[in-house]
């Protein structure tokens, strides 16, 4: 068996995203029985990169996946053409059971649909999905649009489940909006903040 320790990874998100700068918070959207939280201004060429944090965000209706889309019109339209890719570890509160897996039924090939970020979050009172999005150059003209994306979730049969996903919305247009939701419901409450990386 291989081992690594001399290998380090810098978590300190908030203040390295990319090695070279920092984040500036550009706007951030709190839900209240919002259908979507959608950000329609400020994703430029200012940044390469773009990052948007979710916290805490709680669906109206139980065992629904949270999303995102994107749009190359101003979000008239949230129907960007992706490749992607999803896993995700698990692990029961009873501890009963764990795991990690690849979903297929999660993942997308050459579709306009939303990206999971999350698989089943829950509606109880305590019960919630928090993570990340990295975004890189949506206004380049010449390559497709990167994203990374890493999401915890309360899900509603009470398991911790942390889910990765990544890919690319396959287009050469400047992608100039996001939008957020549930696959079903309102997002109850919950915070979105947009920030550029400097």
């Amino acid at each position: 068996m291989t081992t690594y320790s001399n290998l380090k990874y810098d978590h300190s998100f908030s203040s390295n995203a990319t090695g070279t700068g920092g984040l500036t918070k550009i706007s951030s959207q709190t839900a209240s029985s919002s259908s979507s939280l959608s950000f329609t201004s400020g994703i430029d060429s200012t940044y390469k990169e773009y990052v948007f944090k979710f916290i805490n965000i709680h669906p109206a209706s139980d065992n629904v996946a949270f999303q995102v889309n994107f749009s190359t019109d101003g979000g008239s339209n949230y129907n960007v053409t992706k490749t992607t890719t999803y896993f995700s570890a698990y692990h029961y509160e009873s501890n009963s059971g764990a795991g990690l897996t690849y979903d297929t039924g999660n993942d997308l090939a050459q579709s306009t649909s939303y990206q999971n970020l999350s698989h089943t979050v829950g509606n109880s009172a305590d019960e919630s999905c928090s993570g990340t999005l990295q975004f890189f150059e949506p206004s380049s003209t010449t390559f497709v649009k990167h994203f990374i994306t890493n999401c915890n979730q309360y899900r509603g049969d009470n398991i911790s489940e942390n889910d990765y996903s990544a890919g690319y919305g396959n287009t050469t247009s400047a992608i100039n909006a996001v939008d957020f939701k549930f696959s079903s419901g309102n997002i109850d409450n919950g915070t979105i903040i947009m920030y550029g990386v400097s």
